[in-house]
C-alpha cells in the first residue's frame, strides 16, 4: 500500500511479524495490509457508526426471539418433548455437567449478549462524537471495556453452536420426528447477523476515535520487534518508545506492555499445548454420552458416534464430525507442537517459508474453536431426548475433556508469538 505525502499517516506495528508501518488515515471502505506478511493492519467500514449500531440491534432481538419461544420438539410413539434455547443450559446442570452449562451459556449467550450492547453504546458515542460533541475523552471505564471487547471475540460461538444444532438434528431425524420452533429459525439470523457484526469491528480504529496515536521519536518505518526500540500494545496498537520500567504502560490504553519475549512465549504456548494432549486421551476413550433406550443403556465415544453415522448412511455428517472432533484436534496439536519447536530452534528462514508457517498458524488459530462442535451436540441432544426409559441421552465423562481440549489448544494458539516466525534475518533482508 502506497503512502501519500500528503496525507496525514499513522505509524503501527504488525501484531503478526512485528513490522512497523506507515498507515495512512483510512477513509471508510479502505484497509490496509502489512507490506510484509499481507495481514489486515485496519480496514474501515461504509458508514461504520451507523452500520454497526443497526447490526448489533438486529441482533439483540433476534436472540429475544430466541430465548422468548420453543426452540425444537422431539416426538417418538406419541411422546412430545419440546425445549427453549435455554434448556441447553439447564439440561446439563441437572446432569452435574456445570461447568460444560457455564461453557455453553458464556460462549452462545451471555458473551455475545454483552458484547454486542458493549460494542453499540461505544459506537454510538464515537458517531456523537463525531457528528455532535466534535471531541470525547475517554474514561477508565470506557478504556477497560474495549480490552475486555476483543479479548472475549474469540470466544463468541453462535455460529459453532449453530452447526451443532444442525448436525444433531440430522443424528436423530431417523429415529423421531423433529420440529422446529420460532426461536429456531431467529437463531439462525441471529447467528448470522452476529458473524457480520464482528466482522465490521476494526480494533485500530476504535482506538484512534477515542484517543489519536501518540507520535514517538526514534521510530520509523520498516523496523521491527527485533530492532528494541519499541513495544507494540496488544490491547490498542499504540508504539511505545522503551523505557527500561520493569511493567511499563501504554501511552494511550494504560495496558502492561508486553516486550518480545520468545522463551516466556513458547513457555506459556507448550504448557497449554501438553495439558491439551493429556485431556486427549480420556476425550477419544470414554463415552461422550449415553443413549438409553427402552431401558438399556449404550455408551457412545467420539469414534462410535462417526461409524454410527457412516453406517446409517449419512456420509456428510459422519466426515464434518470426524474432521472437526478427531481430525482438527489432532492436526491442531501436532500444527502447533511442530511451530513451536521451530521457533525455539531459531533457524533462519527464507521469506516465501516465514509466510507458509504464518499461513499455517493463521489456519489454526482460525479453526481450533469449530471442535467444539461435538460438545453443542451432546448439548442439544440431551436437552432434546428426554423421553423416560423409552429414549434418554445424557452427557458422558469425556464431554468435559474433549471441552478441555478444545479450550487449552485455543490459548495455545493465542499464547504464541507468531513474531517469532519472522525472527530471523534472511526473511527480513530477502523482504527489503
Amino acid at each position: 500500500m502506497q503512502t501519500n505525502k500528503n496525507q496525514q499517516s499513522q505509524l503501527i506495528a504488525c501484531e503478526e511479524c512485528g513490522l512497523v508501518s506507515e498507515l495512512p488515515i483510512l477513509q471508510e471502505g479502505q484497509a490496509g495490509k502489512c507490506p510484509r506478511c499481507m495481514h489486515t493492519l485496519s480496514s474501515v467500514s461504509i458508514q461504520p457508526c451507523q452500520r454497526m449500531i443497526a447490526y448489533s440491534s438486529a441482533c439483540l432481538v433476534m436472540l429475544i426471539i430466541s430465548l422468548s419461544f420453543p426452540f425444537m420438539s422431539f416426538s417418538v410413539k406419541g411422546l412430545t418433548q419440546e425445549i427453549y434455547l435455554i434448556n441447553t443450559v439447564a439440561m446439563l446442570e441437572a446432569f452435574e455437567q456445570s461447568a460444560l452449562a457455564l461453557l455453553l451459556l458464556f460462549t452462545v449467550i451471555v458473551l455475545p449478549a454483552i458484547y454486542l450492547v458493549a460494542m453499540s453504546c461505544l459506537y454510538f458515542r464515537i458517531w456523537r462524537k463525531n457528528t455532535i460533541v466534535k471531541t470525547i475523552q475517554p474514561s477508565s471505564k470506557l478504556i477497560m471495556i474495549c480490552k475486555w471487547l476483543f479479548k472475549v471475540e474469540p470466544w463468541l460461538m453462535t455460529d459453532v453452536f449453530l452447526i451443532g444444532v444442525l448436525i444433531s438434528l440430522i443424528k436423530i431425524s431417523a429415529m423421531a420426528e423433529i420440529g422446529m420452533g420460532n426461536s429456531f429459525w431467529a437463531f439462525c439470523v441471529y447467528t448470522m447477523l452476529v458473524v457480520k457484526t464482528i466482522s465490521l469491528v476494526d480494533r485500530f480504529w476504535i482506538w484512534n476515535q477515542l484517543a489519536p496515536v501518540a507520535p514517538i521519536e526514534g521510530v520509523v518505518a520498516g523496523q521491527d520487534h527485533l530492532s528494541g526500540h519499541h513495544i507494540g500494545c496488544d490491547s490498542c496498537h499504540q508504539i511505545n518508545k522503551v523505557s527500561g520500567v520493569k511493567k511499563q504502560r501504554c501511552l494511550r490504553c494504560g495496558s502492561v506492555l508486553k516486550p518480545y519475549d520468545l522463551d516466556l512465549s513458547l513457555q506459556k504456548s507448550w504448557a497449554y499445548l501438553f495439558a491439551a494432549i493429556i485431556f486427549y486421551f480420556p476425550a477419544n476413550l470414554y463415552p461422550i454420552m449415553y443413549t438409553v433406550s427402552l431401558g438399556s443403556e449404550a455408551p457412545s465415544t467420539i469414534m462410535g458416534g462417526v461409524i454410527l453415522l457412516w453406517q446409517l448412511g449419512s456420509y456428510p455428517i459422519a466426515l464434518v464430525i470426524f474432521i472437526a472432533s478427531v481430525l482438527i484436534p489432532m492436526a491442531k496439536m501436532i500444527a502447533l507442537a511442530w511451530m513451536y519447536w521451530n521457533a525455539k530452534r531459531g533457524h533462519s528462514l527464507l521469506y516465501a517459508q516465514s509466510i507458509k508457517r504464518q499461513k499455517l498458524y493463521r489456519l489454526t488459530e482460525f479453526i481450533g474453536r469449530w471442535s467444539m462442535i461435538d460438545i453443542f451436540v451432546v448439548a442439544i441432544l440431551v436437552a432434546l431426548v428426554q423421553l423416560q426409559n423409552l429414549m434418554a441421552i445424557t452427557p458422558g465423562p469425556a464431554s468435559l475433556s474433549f471441552a478441555a481440549v478444545v479450550i487449552l489448544t485455543m490459548l495455545s494458539a493465542i499464547s504464541f508469538d507468531s513474531r517469532s516466525i519472522w525472527s530471523n534475518g534472511s526473511a527480513l533482508k530477502e523482504f527489503k
